[in-house]
């Protein structure tokens, strides 16, 4: 259902951060559309949803759809570590015509197995929306094992998919051993990798840089052409890295600023990209031809 390449979008702000940038917002939109992009996910870590309200991320989810109108897949992210909240925002992205949800596992809560289970029955049960589990646990401080990734795809109807980051192609592989789920790559370093022993695409960071290259890295890879795959993935790897320089979103918002497709604004309690970390930005987006 959820394949290829899937930009995690940043949320462009007005240079005060007050406000969403709608403008710069569609533009972005309309740019991955003619990139060939087959998902667009707004409202997730790297669009900074934690630091949207609520109406900002309804917002942003109600105006992605009804720009995409049809031609990409919209999964929005709605998760939360309150389970009344996450289903709040999942509903409304069904309400709204949204295709998926990403929903992240609740994190600081650090719920068990049980939980997490509960958590992800109750979002797709109750919204009636297909969910994409997002397993991060560096983002969280809680790891979703293969097992119980298996006992959610094969007990609950609306659970389709799983954007994995854990860094781990074994993950990969151990998750296919319990169940048939999609799986996407939730780290561009690894999407190769992952495609390899059974993953559908990626949830992208690079796509807001490079939208038409991670798209031909994915469909090379899902035809089995691994010898391009693997050509793009060298020529996309010190894009990868360069992203993590600093806490993401920083980096692809400062390559973004740099690019002219955003405003200077990232919302605290992320700053602006150190002095130092951006002179080992810029020598990457200059060999990438991106400035």
């Amino acid at each position: 259902m959820f394949q290829g390449s899937n930009v995690a979008l940043v949320t462009p702000f007005t240079e005060d951060c007050s406000a969403v940038d709608y403008e710069a917002l569609g533009a972005l939109i309309e740019w991955h559309i003619s990139a060939g992009t087959d998902g667009i996910m707004p409202a997730g870590c790297t669009g900074e949803a934690a630091t949207l309200s609520h109406e900002e991320q309804k917002a942003i989810i109600k105006f992605t759809v009804e720009k995409v109108a049809g031609r990409a897949k919209v999964i929005p992210g709605t998760g939360s570590n309150n389970t009344a909240e996450a289903l709040l925002l999942t509903k409304y992205a069904k309400e709204v015509g949204a295709d998926g949800a990403l929903v992240i596992t609740p994190y600081y809560n650090k719920p068990t197995p049980e939980g997490q289970f509960e958590h992800y029955r109750i979002l797709a049960e109750e919204s009636g929306l297909p969910i994409m589990i997002y397993n991060v646990p560096g983002r969280t401080g809680v790891k979703i094992s293969a097992q119980t990734i298996g006992k959610m795809f094969n007990e609950i109807e609306n659970i389709v998919c799983i954007k994995e980051a854990c860094g781990s192609v074994d993950q990969i592989s151990e998750i296919f051993e319990y169940s048939k789920i999609e799986v996407l790559s939730g780290d561009d370093s690894l999407t190769v990798p992952m495609m390899s022993v059974g993953a559908s695409g990626v949830v992208s960071v690079i796509a807001n840089l490079v939208p038409e290259k991670v798209k031909a890295l994915c469909d090379a890879a899902a035809a089995g052409d691994f010898a391009k795959a693997r050509e793009l993935h060298y020529d996309l790897l010190p894009l990868c890295r360069a992203m993590f320089i600093e806490t993401n979103p920083i980096c692809v918002k400062e390559a973004m600023i740099e690019m002219g497709k955003v405003k200077p604004a990232i919302r605290m309690p992320l700053t602006r990209m150190s002095a130092g970390a951006k002179q080992k930005l810029l020598p990457v987006l200059k060999s990438s031809g991106l400035i």
